[in-house]
């Protein structure tokens, strides 16, 4: 049966050119699965790529072999996902080559690295959530035929059975017929890779593909990868995480500033060594705990139950208390109520039952204002979604909900000397590096956005911070600054819930760990006592008192 698939205007002009690229390329004897070019050898010699004010990419050299894990290791703006997005066709060098199999090629979009085998799993996903799996995977492909209606015909039949095939060649498993607005994060990044293998793909780059799994999404997809990589794919995998690169990678290149510091075979090589080569110093990794009488109850839950986005129970009558220089961990995987909770608490969702209170007085109706004038901050889940505004510069962020407070304003005016007074002594504080106060938001690296939002809510002296994913997607220098903040933060008596799916964040900074699962609270334990196995039997469904049983 054949289906009309819509495809967008951009893909078809997308359409593969191979008489663009001047690579032939060399047969091996060594099996891909069927559809895939193999790739025996990437090379990149000499590339250099600038943009206004910004030296991206300085002469760098690199390559990948087939069967092999080559993790890029870097901080943010080490100039590692430029060099990949050059390798894939979405930016030219300056100057430099290409070589693939020893031959020169010149990739003037994504269209010619796909005909030649190079595919690329980004870092925010490529999919269109009001679609199906298949649909996807189907948008852009090529169908035999001039016209524009024979292009936009695909047999969606025949890509299903594709997809089930790959799905279990991989072990990458997925519903075809699922939309991908109903997909989990980790099911969405397999629908990537699966995009990426349908096209032929015998290179494929991953940009930082673990920056928004959970540590069992993880696991899974490290499985996978190996599992390409002996079958003879060629993989460069995009980092930060230094245990992920040490425990994924057959050799690790680093990345500092534009240029290549070294490039190193993985063997046995420390991770004190990997975070000097990145950042240029010595990085912390204990972060230290000093003994902290606790306070008061600051906040409560009491009972809380929040409905979702497709109106079922989120939450289902949680209760939790956390004291004054506490952090309360909140550990789970992704998508059993982390995100309701957070926002019930801000006042961003509506909650459906139960009582929380800030100090002992009840905010569960209140507005956003009133929860700040009572001493509450927030650091979103997501950052550029509910954590700033992109377009408006660093300075506008920095007083984003108390604008309308004084020193900030004068009636109905802007007070701007107060203003970037403000702005520029957090700035400094909190070692936020960019080009002036007036640079937009989005011109920022991920940590810089997210030391931001920290100087900016914590501003406020909080007496409650919820700290939700406060570390995602930032690199180790930035970690170990955010990580440090939070410690002072307990210090000062601050109530701390600390929401994160990396559980070796919420062993290192928690006092005690609550773990959620489909919205329920199964126990909770004091760090002290707490056990990597009994929190992961939690996580999957057990009781605490059911953990301890089977102990």
């Amino acid at each position: 049966m054949v289906y009309i698939l819509y495809v967008l205007p951009s893909a078809l002009r997308h359409q593969a050119k191979p008489d663009r690229v001047t690579a032939t390329m060399t047969q091996s004897t060594a099996t891909l699965p069927s559809g895939h070019t193999r790739i025996d050898r990437a090379e990149m010699r000499g590339i250099v790529k600038r943009f206004p004010g910004v030296l991206a990419n300085d002469h760098v050299d690199f390559e990948v072999n087939a069967g092999e894990i080559h993790a890029l290791l870097g901080e943010n703006g080490a100039g590692k996902s430029t060099l990949m997005k050059i390798l894939y066709g979405l930016y030219h060098p300056d100057e430099g080559e290409i070589r693939l199999n020893g031959q020169p090629v010149r990739l003037h979009s994504p269209a010619d690295a796909l005909a030649q085998g190079i595919g690329m799993i980004h870092q925010h996903f490529m999919l269109v959530p009001t679609l199906t799996v298949t649909e996807n995977v189907a948008l852009g492909l090529k169908v035999e035929g001039a016209g524009l209606l024979q292009r936009a015909l695909v047999d969606l039949d025949s890509v299903r059975r594709k997809l089930r095939a790959l799905s279990e060649t991989y072990g990458l498993k997925v519903n075809p017929d699922a939309y991908v607005w109903q997909l989990s994060v980790g099911e969405q990044q397999r629908v990537e890779i699966l995009k990426a293998l349908y096209r032929g793909g015998a290179l494929i780059i991953l940009d930082e593909p673990t920056a928004v799994l959970t540590p069992q999404e993880v696991d899974e997809l490290f499985v996978t990868l190996k599992q390409m990589r002996d079958q003879g794919h060629a993989l460069i995998f995009i980092s930060h995480k230094l245990y992920e690169v040490q425990d994924l990678s057959t050799r690790i290149t680093v990345m500092r500033d534009g240029r290549v510091v070294d490039s190193v075979p993985n063997d046995g090589i420390e991770q004190r060594t990997l975070a000097r080569m990145m950042v240029g110093r010595d990085v912390q990794f204990q972060i230290e705990r000093p003994a902290v009488d606790l306070g008061p109850t600051r906040l409560e839950l009491q009972a809380l139950s929040v409905q979702n986005d497709q109106g079922l129970a989120a939450l289902r009558e949680v209760s939790l208390a956390v004291r004054g220089g506490e952090i309360l961990g909140i550990a789970g995987v992704s998508g059993n109520g982390q995100r309701e909770l957070a926002e019930a608490i801000a006042g961003l969702r509506a909650v459906s039952g139960g009582v929380i209170a800030l100090d002992g007085q009840p905010i569960t109706h209140a507005p956003v204002a009133e929860r700040l004038r009572a001493g509450l901050s927030f650091i979103p889940e997501e950052r550029n979604r509910h954590g700033t505004i992109a377009a408006f510069s660093v300075a506008e962020n920095m007083i984003l909900q108390t604008h309308a407070r004084q020193p900030f304003s004068r009636g109905t005016f802007l007070n701007f000397g107060a203003i970037k007074t403000h702005s520029a002594r957090l700035i400094e504080s909190f070692n936020i590096k960019t080009p002036s106060q007036e640079t937009p938001v989005k011109s920022l690296s991920g940590g810089n956005v997210q030391k931001l939002i920290l100087a900016r809510e914590l501003s406020r002296e909080p007496a409650v911070l919820i700290a939700a994913q406060p570390t995602r997607g930032v690199d180790i220098s930035a970690t170990e600054y955010i990580r440090t903040i939070l410690m002072q933060q307990r210090a000062k008596g601050v109530a701390i819930l600390l929401i994160s799916e990396d559980l070796d964040e919420i062993m290192a900074l928690s006092d005690r760990i609550a773990v959620l699962y489909e919205g329920r609270v199964m126990g909770v334990v004091d760090r002290a006592a707490a056990q990597v196995e009994e929190l992961g039997l939690m996580m999957a469904g057990a009781t605490l008192e059911e953990t301890q049983a089977q102990a």
